[in-house]
């Protein structure tokens, strides 16, 4: 181990002390030195014994001069890097084992793998240095996982703004945190400022909401606040029924539309009872998404009921419900065209509306009365 890094140590234990992952490197009352590491603790040694120790626990000393100088600013990015490695879930020792290997982690829909860069550099310094791998989690592990070999690689963080704009279909994508991040791409070897920043494009705001929340600090707009203050063209969301406001998170609030874990409710004292989703970080509010699509239902929701009488079999009634099914859940893409079983089938909805439509679009000729919009 190079002197500088044991000096730095001394240092540090001179000036407010050491706490990290077992190491303890601090002043006592006897004017000695104290250096634990482990299970094994020195009271009231000299300097030269200090620096003795240091040297016989280079595991600990590397590791701690990583996070002591090596990860960004910020308690919630430092919080992520250790979350990312299972820092508080086992021994030093234990890890690094494991990081020699590489320990996978998701986050939404992405994964990321840590490894120590160099385990075989011959100075601690370099040995504990992490280095991080992000890729899209269905290219690792998904039923279609593709070859590292045939991803294409980014070194500038700054790439995932880009990369988090469209979707495999090249369509834009307006919610950031919607399962619907493209494929095909690979950050191999980011340092750990570099992986926060990428993260922080892909998911903007993640990373802090879910260290508040994990500090019990996460201040929480539930849909009353939020409709409450809106003003202009959508101030009429504060007119939604109660009732609407469920069908609005069950419709763009769960797993399925986004990554995020939704922690509002209608208000703080009364929760909503649609699903709020497993994602690993919160959402604070609903979003801008949500307010402008509750906007168009609150004015939906304003037209009168009318009956309509239409002449259908049971079989044309089930399929209208399999269609609206399909389009709900994103699978129309995924009918094959000689699946003429599944209502959602074009040709079948070809069919239907061949039959049951007339010249103008209405269905079984019954004309659409005008609502009270």
């Amino acid at each position: 181990m190079d002197d500088a890094l044991v000096d730095a140590l001394l240092v540090a234990a001179e000036d407010g002390g050491v706490d990290c992952d077992g190491l303890v490197a601090t002043v006592d009352d006897s004017d000695g030195y104290v250096f634990a590491a482990g299970d094994e603790r020195h009271h009231g040694v000299d300097e030269e014994r200090f620096r003795e120790l240091a040297r016989e626990h280079p595991r600990y000393v590397g590791n701690w001069r990583f996070w002591a100088q090596e990860t960004p600013p910020g308690d919630d990015r430092v919080a992520f890097l250790r979350w990312l490695e299972g820092a508080e879930d086992e021994p030093l020792p234990d890890r690094l084992n494991r990081l020699e290997d590489g320990v996978e982690t998701t986050w939404g829909q992405l994964h990321v793998t840590v490894t120590l860069a160099d385990s075989g550099a011959a100075a601690p310094a370099s040995q504990y240095h992490r280095q991080y791998t992000l890729r899209h989690a269905e290219d690792v592990h998904g039923e279609a996982p593709v070859d590292s070999a045939d991803l294409t690689d980014h070194t500038d963080p700054l790439d995932a703004r880009e990369l988090s704009k469209h979707d495999d279909r090249n369509r834009y994508r307006p919610l950031k945190t919607a399962p619907t991040l493209q494929r095909g791409w690979r950050f191999p070897d980011l340092d750990p400022s570099a992986l926060v920043r990428a993260v922080e494009c892909f998911y903007p705001a993640t990373i802090p909401n879910w260290h508040r929340e994990r500090e019990g600090d996460l201040d929480v707009d539930h849909w009353r606040d939020t409709a409450e203050r809106q003003t202009g063209i959508y101030d009429v969301v504060e007119e939604l029924p109660r009732e609407a406001v469920e069908w609005v998170a069950e419709a763009c609030c769960v797993d399925s539309q986004c990554t995020k874990r939704r922690e509002w409710q209608y208000d703080e004292g009364e929760a909503l009872e649609a699903d709020g989703g497993d994602g690993t970080y919160p959402c604070r509010e609903p979003c801008s998404l949500v307010v402008a699509a509750a906007r168009k239902w609150t004015i939906l929701e304003g037209e009168t009921e009318r009956t309509y009488e239409f002449d259908l079999t049971p079989s044309e009634k089930h399929q209208l419900e399999e269609l609206i099914d399909a389009v709900a859940d994103g699978r129309v893409d995924e009918i094959r065209e000689a699946d003429v079983g599944d209502g959602a089938n074009r040709y079948r909805a070809r069919y239907l509306r061949a039959k049951r439509f007339d010249d103008e679009g209405n269905l079984c000729g019954v004309p659409t009365t005008d609502g009270d919009e």
